[in-house]
């Protein structure tokens, strides 16, 4: 691969200095009959939970370790990271064996590994959106700022190479605005970029779950763009050096294996899996909830759906356009033989599951259930009843289908229904579109489902 000083600038940001605590030992540091397995997982990043916060809190790739009765003790190092890029640093120099980071981040792992001659290979899928609903621009929450449109000549904070910085890019092209020139793009670590936005530094924030809802949910930012507006899908996944899933198959399978029973618990126990996730992180419960729920923006499955490979490489060109890396194998990139193996009988089944369809839900106080509706006309005549008695309610974008607080949502009324949109944009468009439709407060909308 040709390496341009554009791709060798993204390569060095890839090597930026790391905290001590990623200095663990690989598999293959393993001396005498104890074995060290090193993860990289992103804890905030909360759809690679099923490959990181959960199946840690779960204890299940230690179980699985144990049962392999190989002659070897297994330890397993987990290494928590903000971002990819720190995690295919120390993948490529040996120091990660399995590291799990958004579709975007995957790319450049990819190139990198290649590069340096450490080559990795995406194994299995953690959450994913169809759309691409698991990325989101949002601004302050007194912003006069009402479509991306209106992002021309401003500042914007993402995290470059990221999922979130891929999807900006898309939207401001098809707005018509020059993603390089159009905007003053700021490289910013997601929690800098919170914090710019709340002090008013920048004028928009386009980032990785849970930032946008974590923020949302806090009152400091409303939805600007849905990224399910794109329609092309996006998802995170799970990263191995071809080495040591060489070396050691049996470890890269029982770390499959309890991949796939730590998603099986979040799709049974949602509610709980929030908790525990929430518990581990810091994150409001009810945030993690909207994207990991029953019916959350995220989709969780192992499986490598050829869906999400084809949209893997048609997000190579809007790297490549950045000059963050030049042509990437994905095929040869993508080896899902560890996974149907570890998966058996169970691996087409998963590969043929669909997202769980849209639905409104209401979390009450106090409960370990979640209360659905079958439209969100239904659910506000629930609140209206239970005013003090709600820990979380949401709602599907009645366009794209992505998940909302519901008192964070644009409502519409049409007639008789009442119609929750993510963003301003999305809301007038309906209006304007459908005669006698207009927006009206959260407030109303309550006032006219009770």
């Amino acid at each position: 691969m040709k390496r341009t000083a554009a791709t060798a600038s993204a390569a060095a940001a890839l090597l930026l200095p790391l905290p001590l605590s990623a200095c663990g030992a690989s598999a293959e540091a393993g001396s005498g009959s104890t074995v060290t397995v090193t993860v990289g997982h992103q804890s905030k990043t909360i759809n690679t939970v099923t490959a990181g916060t959960l199946l840690r809190s779960l204890g299940s790739f230690e179980k699985q370790l144990d049962s392999l009765h190989d002659g070897h003790t297994y330890k397993v190092d987990w290494q928590d990271y903000a971002t990819g890029a720190p995690i295919t640093a120390q993948m490529t120099a040996g120091k990660i064996d399995i590291g799990s980071m958004g579709d975007f981040p995957l790319l450049l792992n990819a190139a990198r590994g290649t590069q340096l001659g450490r080559p990795t290979r995406l194994v299995s899928v953690t959450g994913y959106n169809l759309r691409g609903g698991l990325n989101t621009v949002v601004t302050a929450p007194d912003s006069q700022l009402a479509s991306l449109k209106d992002l021309k000549g401003k500042k914007v904070s993402t995290s470059i190479g990221s999922a979130a910085d891929g999807t900006l890019v898309r939207a401001l092209q098809r707005a018509g605005i020059n993603p390089d020139k159009g905007i003053s793009k700021l490289n910013q670590q997601p929690a800098v970029g919170a914090s710019a936005l709340t002090s008013g530094s920048v004028d928009a924030l386009s980032q990785f779950v849970a930032w946008p809802g974590l923020l949302a949910y806090e009152g400091k930012a409303k939805a600007l763009y849905d990224g399910a507006q794109l329609n092309l899908p996006t998802f995170h996944g799970v990263t191995a050096r071809e080495d040591f899933a060489q070396q050691h198959p049996s470890v890269l399978e029982a770390f499959l294996k309890a991949q796939a029973e730590a998603t099986d618990y979040l799709n049974t126990h949602p509610v709980a899996a929030a908790e525990k996730v929430a518990e581990t992180t810091g994150l409001p419960a009810e945030v993690v909830y909207l994207y990991n729920g029953a019916h959350g923006i995220a989709t969780f499955d192992p499986a490598v759906k050829p869906r999400l490979v084809d949209a893997l490489k048609q997000d190579v060109s809007v790297l490549k356009a950045a000059k963050l890396t030049g042509d990437i194998d994905v095929d040869s990139f993508v080896d899902d033989r560890y996974v149907k193996r570890a998966l058996g009988a169970s691996y087409t089944r998963r590969l043929d599951a669909a997202p769980a369809p849209v639905a409104s839900e209401v979390w009450p106080k106090g409960s370990e259930k979640t209360v659905s509706f079958k439209s969100a006309k239904e659910l506000l005549a629930y609140l209206a009843g239970h005013r003090n008695g709600i820990r979380a309610a949401y709602v599907p974008d009645a366009a794209t289908g992505t998940l909302w607080f519901a008192d964070r949502a644009v409502w519409v009324t049409d007639g008789n229904q009442l119609l929750p949109f993510v963003t301003p944009a999305s809301a007038q468009a309906y209006v304007t579109a459908h005669g006698g439709a207009r927006t009206v407060s959260y407030r109303e909308a309550l006032e006219r489902a009770s």
